[in-house]
């Protein structure tokens, strides 16, 4: 599948459907430097969140301009398997689970 120009969308992991969108861009703390992205999962119908946070692209670290984000079908299916194997169960509650991630989403 193509890449998405979008910020949210729905993916479905086996026969489960999730819903996601863009929870943060890419920014510069002042106490932490440069954080990437996070992206929101939510399985539908559930009621806990994860946020799945990426590295900061190392375009950023060597001072170039941000690029647009690409987010597809592939890579959001990878973060729902991280989020799962890291502990999230989407069907308990509490806060949001947050699930560290490289730059494919693994």
């Amino acid at each position: 599948m193509s890449k998405s120009r979008t910020n949210a969308g729905t993916v479905t992991v086996d026969g489960v459907a999730y819903d996601w969108r863009l929870h943060s861009e890419p920014h510069e703390s002042d106490d932490e430097g440069w954080k990437g992205m996070t992206i929101s999962l939510l399985q539908q119908d559930a009621k806990r969140e994860a946020l799945v946070e990426f590295p900061p692209p190392k375009r950023l670290l060597n001072g170039l301009p941000r690029g647009r984000l690409q987010l597809d079908d592939a890579t959001m299916a990878r973060c729902v398997r991280s989020a799962i194997s890291a502990g999230w169960e989407p069907m308990s509650r509490g806060r949001p689970v947050v699930v560290m991630v490289d730059a494919e989403g693994n």
